[in-house]
């Protein structure tokens, strides 16, 4: 892995894990696994693979 995905690695275990918390801290707020998955999901697709997200080359 190269430096910037070893950084969104990091960023995602820490959104995940501090959402976790929360969850678990606050039964409201929702389940921490479900919590979790989806702030992990969404920073994921927000992140995205760092390409411009044009056509494939031909």
């Amino acid at each position: 892995m190269t430096g910037p995905l070893d950084l969104r690695v990091l960023v995602l275990l820490l959104a995940g894990a501090f959402t976790g918390y929360v969850a678990y801290r606050h039964p409201a707020v929702g389940t921490a696994v479900l919590v979790s998955v989806g702030v992990v999901t969404l920073l994921y697709l927000l992140l995205g693979s760092g390409q411009s997200g044009g056509p494939p080359p031909p």
